[in-house]
């Protein structure tokens, strides 16, 4: 049944994505403010960031496991992303979240400018701690935590909207 809900966010996001900025998709992924905005993706690159996006959803579930970079090991963020990357996009990411950051592409420092397939950096005082992939609606896909399976998240939730440093698009 999970997976059932997730394909049909899956659907409607795709469907959002592709959709022209004047269409408003109608799927509500949360209650926050960046979820009432149409999702959006790259301008010169709707295919690439639509392919991120499914496989980033297709991938929710998979279980957490430090230094895993493959479905069937398990995902630590960083390996979840350059997989993503890798699979959808073939560009290949460096395995830490800092060095990722690290690498060139276009810095969004604002949540509410983020469109889909880019990546999202949190951390505290000491630097980048964590990344994920943004799929629009105000939703990302991550792998948060020992214990825990990738899954998706509201990036305006207290905590992340909290540790949210910025956004990097790869997809230009």
């Amino acid at each position: 049944m999970l997976r059932l809900g997730v394909l049909v966010g899956m659907l409607s996001l795709l469907a959002a994505c592709a959709s022209s900025p004047r269409h408003e998709a109608t799927y509500k992924a949360s209650n926050s403010a960046l979820a009432d905005e149409p999702a959006r993706a790259p301008e010169n690159a709707v295919g690439t960031a639509n392919d991120v996006l499914f496989r980033a959803m297709a991938l929710v579930g998979t279980p957490y496991r430090w230094g895993g970079n493959t479905p069937t090991s398990g995902f630590d963020c960083s390996g979840l992303v350059d997989y993503i990357y890798r699979n959808a996009a073939n560009i290949d990411l460096p395995h830490s979240s800092r060095d990722m950051a690290a690498i060139s592409g276009t810095k969004i420092k604002h949540m509410d400018d983020l469109v889909s397939g880019d990546l999202v950096f949190f951390g505290s005082g000491r630097g980048i701690s964590h990344v994920g992939v943004y799929v629009g609606k105000g939703r990302f896909v991550h792998a948060p935590n020992s214990g825990g399976t990738v899954r998706l998240d509201d990036i305006d939730g207290p905590y992340w909207r909290d540790h949210f440093e910025y956004g990097k698009r790869l997809l230009d």
